[in-house]
């Protein structure tokens, strides 16, 4: 079992066709799901699942809602951008993270591989987002 950071193939080919939309004001819903080690997720991942998700005090199957940013260009290349995201008091061990999109049937935007478990025990369990340039957004076209 393995997660593999990776835009989902899936949503490649969606946002071609229009069905994301990450307009801050009138845009989709987006989430943020934990996941163990025990799953399997990477690029060809096309929806959030249960399989493998994170347990634990003060998490919720399915995540959490993310708050997002209308997207902009960063010199040539558009980006994204979440605020970060905290399950208070939280008691969780994950080894990475799906964004999927709540509103167009949870369908698969990107997985994150954390580098390892990350742990939180009743305090805040944080997933920190990067800088929204042409280098470090979580997502990013070139």
């Amino acid at each position: 079992m393995a997660i593999t950071s990776a835009i989902c193939s899936s949503f490649k080919q969606e946002v071609l066709v229009g069905t994301h939309n990450f307009t801050a004001t009138s845009g989709n819903s987006f989430k943020l799901a934990l996941y163990t080690s025990s799953a399997t997720l990477g690029a060809a991942t096309t929806a959030f699942t249960t399989t493998g998700q994170a347990s634990g005090t003060n998490y919720t199957s399915g995540g959490s809602a993310l708050t997002s940013v209308t997207p902009v260009l960063s010199g040539t290349t558009a980006v994204c951008d979440f605020a970060d995201l905290t399950f208070g008091t939280a008691t969780i061990t994950a080894r990475g993270c799906m964004i999927f999109n709540d509103t167009q049937s949870d369908k698969a935007v990107a997985v994150i591989d954390f580098g390892g478990d990350k742990t939180s025990t009743a305090g805040n369990f944080t997933v920190v987002f990067p800088s929204p340039t042409a280098t470090g957004a979580i997502i990013r076209l070139a």
